[in-house]
């Protein structure tokens, strides 16, 4: 079985555990949160940017509790492999919120163990091929807040109120970032990048930049000799071609393939973050959107627009 199928059965088979464990667990109580025995809800967020979103969403509810699966440094979930701590928070926090879309695909083992609810902030997003990083575009990002929120709304209907309040004003900070992004960066519509793995197809999707090529399909595989190569080649033509590109690394991740293509190109690496990192506090997600914008802001001015 080819990768590509791999990727999609185990994508598959994660959203029908979800599907199963939600429903199920709708059927037994009614979102178990929604006890009145005073203890304080506990609610697991599987890796950074759904936990912003969460403390976000959150904010002053009483009696909730709020953690997070993966360690904050931890990045994108492509490699991840849960913990015996890890299995103990899944199966016994009142709520896991998961991403879904394919980026969890280790939960399947600890889902058909877990008795309480989950709420899966893709659900129903409109994927790319198959890409699972919906929260890296400010609009996804919008989605997947409105889904949480949705989500614990119905499982703790108490405080149904104040999840929606909480979510509304983070959703209208978002679109002014959103919207302020989107001033600055209209401009450079039709760019062409090249990123360092598929995190940003609707990031780019959102600001009309066009992906031309990734330094690695998955984070963690090195592009072999062959592959750099042909990415050098290719980068080496567009520029004979007149046509402008901009490189573009990860904090997260090693950018020594990206120095070699730098170095045969004559381009300069700057770094996009895709939010998979960062400090655990609300506004997280945009102060590195906002450091985003001011690094494409001077990538994108000195190699001009690629037309």
């Amino acid at each position: 079985m080819n990768t590509k199928m791999m990727k999609t059965l185990l994508a598959v088979t994660f959203t029908l555990g979800i599907a199963v464990s939600a429903a199920s667990a709708k059927g037994a109580k009614e979102a178990s949160p929604n006890n009145t025995s005073g203890s304080a809800i506990k609610i697991t967020a599987t890796f950074h940017p759904l936990y912003i979103m969460l403390e976000n969403i959150t904010a002053n509810v009483p009696d909730v509790e709020i953690t997070m699966l993966a360690p904050p440094n931890t990045g994108c979930l492509h490699d991840y492999e849960l913990t015996t701590k890890d299995m103990k928070s899944i199966t016994t926090c009142d709520i896991l919120i998961a991403n879904g879309a394919g980026m969890e695909t280790f939960l399947d083992k600890a889902l058909s163990m877990k008795k309480g609810s989950v709420i899966v902030a893709a659900e129903d997003f409109h994927l790319t091929d198959d890409n699972p990083h919906v929260w890296v575009s400010p609009k996804g990002a919008i989605y997947e807040v409105q889904k949480i929120a949705e989500g614990l709304e119905k499982l703790d209907s108490r405080h149904a109120d104040l999840y929606k309040k909480n979510a509304d004003i983070y959703i209208n900070k978002l679109q002014d970032l959103s919207s302020a992004m989107h001033k600055a960066l209209d401009g450079f519509a039709g760019s062409r990048i090249i990123t360092f793995h598929e995190a940003f197809p609707y990031f780019a999707s959102e600001f009309r930049l066009q992906i031309a090529s990734v330094v690695e399909r998955e984070p963690g595989t090195i592009p072999n000799a062959k592959e750099l190569a042909a990415l050098i080649n290719q980068i080496k033509t567009a520029q004979k071609d007149g046509n402008k590109i901009c490189l573009f690394a990860e904090p997260q991740y090693s950018s020594s393939a990206a120095e070699v293509i730098a170095k045969e190109t004559g381009l300069t690496v700057y770094e996009l973050d895709p939010c998979v990192t960062g400090p655990l506090d609300k506004d997280s997600y945009i102060d590195t959107m906002k450091k985003n914008l001011t690094v494409l802001e001077k990538a994108l001015s000195s190699s001009g627009t690629g037309a």
